[in-house]
């Protein structure tokens, strides 16, 4: 079987979240199950600088906005890639700095419309084999509304591949006005409530919703969810129509880059049956790396991390709200990692200058500081509003790091809470691997994090629930096949 798998980014060339995650672990799993696969990405100028080399397949002729586009599509073999990747390269919308979605001031490229309908027709294009390669995918994969349009720009091809289209955030729905649509001179026939049109402007995300042959979100629970009035974003009713196409396939991890017992980026490495002294010296390398000493008592408190984009969905306000009392009522230290809105930033930021001993704060994003993070610290922070899949209390589980989750999406498929409650009273629950609350409210949250510093001072409860974390197995392998059954 061959599959053209399209995204706007892929880890470790360019990653702005889970997405550049997903777009390089998925093909590689999808590979050992016998796939021949090609993932094709926008050239931006970030991923040409790191090739070492590459070819040029061929060029296409694209008209949109009335302009001719002549462009190159390159083929490289980077490191870590075990299949070709090919590029969309057209410099005057992609050769720029910054990141894929904005400028380096943080603000979206005023022609972001344009550039991803460019690649997604590019896309649509390689998978009618445009360029006589004698390669056509059976599938072509398209993920999040970056691509969106592919399914639509296939959908009058005769003998056209089968088109899957993956939601991993329907937050983001690539919305864009009237003008926008008719100035990039698209199909007059997709602007109906039947096709891109949504409330006045084209929304992409429903381009790839409509069209596809096959919708997938990136977990069960996500996918009951968007179909909701509370998570839809205005499409549930989309959604709701289109169930028959619909299926929650949970992501997976690369199960060699987060490994704590090999993991490069980690000064120690460690396993299940390790785990209590592995990770004391990477909480002991984590703590002395952001300027706090490592003394008996810092480094038997307990330590709650979060890597995260500092924004209201990932519940980081509940969490700063909550830190006061926790501050207050127990002996916790804090340690934060990521990048966002302004003022999420500077209320870290504060409460870090006010507490420099007990809160630490990274307004970046760093690998290696994350990989460190997760083995360091004993609880991951995870209060999330919605999370459609979520990565991260994924890599916590494997590294023996408690995740305190919100019951949502991804992390209510993933997190086994550690207590439920019996008619009569409460109960431990011995398949527990971290801690779950119903309501995204601070209290919950608070008192959610109490009861697991609560346990955490009970170190055989801990430890098994801790083993019991270590134990689950996330890697892509089952999903990969779940994806297989679909293409076929």
């Amino acid at each position: 079987m061959k599959v053209l798998f399209a995204s706007s980014e892929v880890w470790p060339l360019i990653k702005t979240g889970g997405l550049g995650d997903v777009a390089y672990s998925l093909p590689q799993a999808l590979q050992q199950q016998g796939v021949d696969i090609r993932i094709v990405l926008p050239a931006y100028q970030e991923v040409l600088k790191q090739l070492d080399s590459f070819e040029i397949l061929g060029w296409l002729s694209l008209t949109l906005a009335g302009k001719e586009h002549c462009v190159r599509i390159l083929q490289s073999h980077p490191k870590k890639f075990s299949m070709p990747l090919w590029l969309v390269d057209c410099q005057a919308l992609f050769d720029r700095a910054g990141n894929p979605y904005s400028n380096e001031e943080g603000h979206d490229w005023h022609d972001n419309a344009e550039r991803f309908a460019l690649f997604s027709l590019a896309v649509a294009k390689l998978g009618m084999d445009a360029l006589n390669l004698n390669w056509k995918p059976d599938v072509v994969h398209a993920h999040d509304w970056q691509t969106g349009l592919v399914p639509a720009f296939l959908d009058n091809e005769i003998d056209r591949p089968k088109r899957v289209f993956t939601i991993h955030n329907l937050a983001y729905g690539g919305y864009f006005p009237l003008q926008e649509f008719q100035r990039l001179q698209l199909p007059s026939q997709w602007w109906s409530s039947e096709g891109i049109e949504f409330y006045g402007n084209m929304s992409m995300i429903k381009a790839g919703i409509i069209y596809a042959d096959e919708v997938t979100t990136v977990s069960p629970s996500y996918a009951k969810e968007i179909c909701t009035a509370e998570f839809g974003y205005g499409l549930e009713g989309v959604l709701l129509h289109r169930q028959y196409k619909l299926t929650g396939i949970l992501n997976g991890i690369d199960p060699d880059a987060w490994n704590p017992q090999t993991d490069p980026l980690l000064p120690h490495h460690y396993s299940a049956e390790q785990s209590s002294l592995g990770k004391q010296k990477n909480k002991q390398a984590l703590l002395e790396s952001n300027g706090i000493e490592a003394t008996d008592d810092n480094l038997a408190a307990p330590l709650l991390g979060m890597v995260s984009r500092l924004v209201e969905q990932k519940g980081v306000d509940m969490i700063i709200e909550a830190i006061p009392q926790l501050l207050e009522n127990s002996n916790a230290n804090f340690i934060f990692i990521g990048t966002g809105h302004p003022h999420i930033e500077a209320q870290l930021l504060k409460l870090s200058e006010q507490h420099p001993q007990r809160i630490m704060v990274s307004i970046e994003y760093s690998e290696k500081k994350a990989h460190l993070l997760e083995a360091g610290c004993d609880l991951f922070m995870m209060p999330s509003r919605f999370e459609p899949c979520g990565l991260n209390q994924l890599y916590s589980l494997r590294y023996g790091t408690l995740p305190i989750v919100h019951r949502t999406g991804g992390l209510a498929d993933t997190v086994v809470n550690t207590y439920f409650i019996e008619p009569e009273h409460e109960k431990i629950n011995s398949d527990a691997t971290g801690f779950v609350f119903d309501n995204a409210t601070t209290d919950e949250f608070l008192k959610t994090t109490q009861y697991a510093l609560s346990i955490f001072s009970q170190k055989k409860r801990w430890n098994q629930i801790q083993h019991n974390a270590m134990q689950q197995d996330y890697s892509w392998d089952k999903s990969a096949l779940e994806y297989l059954r679909l293409y076929s």
